[in-house]
């Protein structure tokens, strides 16, 4: 993997797959920005006969090369990116990559002493509030399954799950029927990271996990096929573990049934939903919400508790003065 990376780059890459568990795609990710970066430092500081950045060859790239790295030179890529037009939270990304290239190589590795991203600070991103469906929309969601439907009690376990666990899109595509307990009381996900965590499930997630599983089978030999995954828990109309445009596709279309599409909803934004509901209507507390979702660090999380309009209005009734006449 990444064999056309130079050595001192695969060494990191290799930190973060093996040792760090970072999924292949993230891994991917950082030497993707890696490669822009050091490209851009040949041809900035010209260390290279080549005029197009997708044509410099960084192989030669060695240990002391990356000793010469400067502050500076960071800075200056980060405005060449600006003046490309790369958004501050594509910058910021890229920004992360490389200082956690320098970070492991002066706090791991040891191969160099100074490391020129310590004290560069991200740029400013302006977070916007999640989009996600109001209590009212994800009944509304919900009710427009028909249950006659072939794949209605899959198709209704699907958005059940996803607007009361909140649950990651490639965690519903992975769940095995061996990671359910026999009582239907948990479910074990595996997230970011291959790490995996225990959901427990509610009444609702419970009666549609049973009635999806109770046609399961039936729906998938009926007409003579045989289930080619028997460890999935969703299947496809292929009978193989359905796919992550399947169950966008199934979304999509159930948000257009209930007329909701065009609001920029999605299997995403049902995360958000779970995530706001249990916060604004359950009074779930921030740290736990981090764990049912997921997520490392707190300040993830807080972007799904936003404070509603209806909390502001409550907010503002608590005033002593709010009763106040003359």
């Amino acid at each position: 993997m990444f064999e056309d990376a130079p050595e001192i780059i695969r060494s990191f890459l290799s930190y973060k797959l093996n040792i760090q568990n970072r999924s292949p795609l993230t891994v991917s990710e950082y030497y993707l920005d890696l490669r822009t970066f050091f490209r851009f430092l040949f041809l900035n500081r010209g260390d290279t006969d080549e005029t197009e950045l997708e044509s410099v060859d960084i192989s030669s790239l060695d240990i002391s090369y990356v000793e010469s790295v400067t502050t500076a030179d960071i800075y200056d890529y980060l405005l060449w990116l600006a003046e490309k037009g790369v958004k501050a939270v594509s910058r910021s990304r890229k920004l992360s990559a490389i200082r956690a290239f320098f970070k492991y190589h002066t706090a791991k590795s040891h191969l160099i002493k100074t490391d020129p991203s310590e004290h560069i600070d991200s740029p400013s991103v302006k977070r916007k509030l999640p989009k996600f469906l109001s209590l009212e929309e994800a009944n509304a969601l919900l009710d427009s399954v028909d249950m006659s439907d072939d794949n209605g009690e899959r198709d209704y376990c699907i958005l059940t799950l996803f607007l009361n666990c909140g649950m990651r899109l490639s965690e519903l595509v992975g769940i095995n029927l061996s990671d359910l307990s026999h009582d239907l009381t948990q479910l074990t996900v595996t997230g970011k990271g291959s790490k995996q965590r225990n959901i427990y499930l509610n009444q609702a997630c419970k009666d549609a996990v049973r009635a999806y599983l109770n046609v399961r089978g039936r729906n998938a030999t009926k007409h003579g096929d045989t289930i080619k995954d028997k460890n999935a828990l969703f299947l496809s109309s292929r009978n193989s573990r359905i796919s992550n445009k399947t169950v966008q596709w199934t979304v999509n279309k159930y948000l257009e049934k209930s007329g909701l599409s065009g609001k920029g909803y999605s299997v995403h934004k049902l995360r958000h939903t779970a995530a706001t509901l249990m916060y604004d209507h359950g009074g779930v507390d921030v740290r736990l919400l981090k764990e049912i979702l997921g997520h490392e660090q707190l300040n993830t999380t807080q972007i799904y508790t936003h404070v509603s309009d209806r909390q502001i209005e409550q907010a503002m009734e608590k005033n002593p003065l709010a009763n106040k006449r003359k």
